[in-house]
């Protein structure tokens, strides 16, 4: 036990249960400093040579402005419908007990463990004009496969853990009598839901929107076997990025990178803000 001084005097500071604080921070930040900090500090340090005027050249060029809206756009969305229906499959895992729960649970997790590739290019076939969905949706005038709307469905498909696995220990954690109580008030299922479990959900909800945000924007594998890789129509940065490598343009590429992250950064900010409001504001996770 050690002495501490206050500013009203001297107080005991009571020694931690687990002992080994500074050795293991020390160790956290020399990992995340070796494993994160410095290749994001190197993205910055590449595009840096470029110089301000080529930098913001490459940054504003159209296509460049272009595959950055399709990438953000289509992970934003794409994170959006995860919260919705992941929301919807987390309650259905953590309310109702049936035959083959189980097994829908292992589903979900089923994208973790599957290589984005193979995603990418199962999505394709299914969805194309041709395939089992894409042959239903083409008397509709509706095409998925080779647009935009392919690289949203891939990215769904790719977000929907984060979001479920986010909410469902959360939600697990939420009495029953509480929603039981409401309905006793006089509460509508609707009002029971908005009032009372939205609530308690909301930082949960934010967190997955932005694990399965931050996963889509990065995403590449199954993107480029659905999106039909079209320059200013259905191209994503990361290929953009990918081509820049090819063509040995390392400067255009690690500048393309950099906005991405700066993006990226100033998003998920954004997110954590809200995220820490709402904890106040409803006093959970404090």
């Amino acid at each position: 036990m050690s002495i501490a001084p206050a500013s009203n005097g001297w107080h005991f500071r009571r020694p931690s249960v687990i002992p080994g604080f500074g050795l293991t921070l020390g160790f956290t930040i020399a990992y995340l400093t070796l494993i994160v900090l410095i290749p994001l500090s190197g993205v910055v340090w590449r595009s840096a040579e470029l110089g301000l005027a080529d930098f913001w050249a490459i940054a504003t060029e159209r296509r460049t402005l272009s595959a950055l809206k399709v990438s953000f756009g289509t992970a934003f969305l794409a994170a959006l419908v995860n919260v919705v229906f992941g929301t919807v499959v987390a309650w259905i895992l953590v309310r109702y007990r049936f035959p083959g729960r189980r097994i829908v649970d292992a589903v979900v997790d089923l994208p973790f463990a599957l290589p984005t590739a193979v995603a990418g290019i199962a999505l394709a076939a299914i969805y194309a004009p041709g395939g089992w969905v894409g042959q239903l949706l083409a008397p509709l005038g509706i095409k998925v496969a080779f647009t935009p709307l392919g690289i949203v469905v891939a990215l769904i498909f790719i977000g929907l853990p984060f979001v479920v696995r986010t909410v469902q220990p959360v939600m697990e954690e939420i009495d029953r009598e509480v929603e039981e109580a409401a309905a006793t008030l006089g509460a509508t299922r609707f009002q029971t839901v908005s009032r009372v479990l939205l609530p308690g959900l909301a930082p949960a909800l934010l967190t997955g929107f932005a694990l399965a945000f931050a996963r889509a924007v990065g995403e590449y594998g199954s993107v480029i076997f659905i999106a039909g890789n079209i320059p200013y129509v259905s191209e994503i940065a990361p290929l953009l990025i990918v081509i820049k490598l090819e063509e040995f343009n390392y400067a255009g590429a690690t500048a393309i990178a950099a906005v991405m992250l700066l993006l990226s950064f100033a998003m998920l900010f954004v997110i954590n803000l809200i995220q820490a409001w709402s904890r106040r504001r409803y006093g959970y996770g404090a």
